[in-house]
């Protein structure tokens, strides 16, 4: 590694938080993810729309800017959790109560703060090693320390399953971005894909394969099997690479709303993959 540090990375850290805050804009916009929100419609929500979302993402400015600076001085999991707490609470502030960006908040976060860190030691950027980097950097204090979601509804799910959650995810280097999601959204885009249908073939491939739980809290094993065996079809129907596969997508995003589905986890690992993208492509070094 090279030791060589720019604790001071202002400029980037800004350019970190403005492509945080694009890809939380992106994620809203992308259409059709079954179940969720976006400027079309609430998907399985009486309690959102966008202009939640469009508060909420507001209310994050400065957030990852802070983190990446703290990522860059290579703080420790205490203190990147101190300042998560606090951009949750600002969040929540904004949404009246309304949980609309927690999981982004944790695991954009982090991102964040490993990009910073990057940045500040001169290494190249690459999606993978930022990724992986969090579990190095952060992976084992991350799993010691009590997880500020214990007792929402999202862990509370991951406990009665016993499956993964966001932090289990983060701890172990992003397995199913790294594997699944971001893989999908550059083959999308070596395809022709605009950023919108890129979005959504890499949202799908999450859903296929995410121990999601906010799936798991609405419907039990059985919502989350159903959710990943529809979208599955999606994605050996072409996904969104394909016109029947487009097709086959909004029809998806009527059957999750009709069973009151929100595959909440994929949606954040689509905006981990749009934060990905971008800052790969303006801080890699060829």
């Amino acid at each position: 590694m090279n030791i060589t540090c720019r604790v001071q990375i202002d400029a980037e850290a800004r350019q970190i938080d403005d492509f945080a805050l694009s890809a939380l804009t992106a994620e809203l916009v992308c259409y059709p993810k079954p179940g969720l929100v976006s400027l079309r419609d609430s998907g399985s929500h009486a309690d959102m729309d966008a202009a939640t979302f469009i508060a909420s993402i507001a209310s994050l400015r400065g957030y990852f800017e802070e983190m990446a600076n703290a990522g860059a001085r290579a703080c420790d999991f205490d203190r990147l959790n101190r300042i998560g707490r606090a951009a949750e609470d600002k969040m929540l502030a904004a949404t009246s109560g309304v949980n609309t960006h927690r999981g982004a908040v944790f695991s954009l976060g982090l991102l964040a703060a490993s990009a910073g860190y990057s940045v500040a030691h001169d290494e190249p950027f690459r999606a993978d090693a930022i990724c992986l980097q969090v579990d190095r950097l952060w992976g084992a204090d991350m799993l010691a320390t009590r997880y500020q979601c214990d007792g929402t509804k999202g862990a509370m799910a991951r406990d009665r399953y016993g499956v993964s959650g966001a932090r289990e995810q983060a701890a172990n280097g992003f397995p199913v971005l790294l594997n699944h999601s971001l893989p999908a959204m550059q083959d999308a885009f070596t395809a022709g894909l605009d950023p919108n249908w890129a979005g959504v073939h890499a949202f799908l491939s999450s859903v296929a394969v995410l121990d999601d739980t906010n799936l798991l809290h609405r419907g039990g094993r059985e919502a989350l099997n159903f959710a990943r065996q529809r979208a599955g079809s999606v994605l050996a129907a072409g996904g969104a690479v394909t016109q029947e596969g487009r097709c086959q997508a909004r029809e998806l995003h009527s059957e999750f709303v009709a069973a009151w589905l929100s595959p909440g986890g994929s949606a954040d690992m689509l905006a981990l993959c749009y934060f990905l993208h971008d800052c790969e492509r303006a801080f890699a070094v060829s």
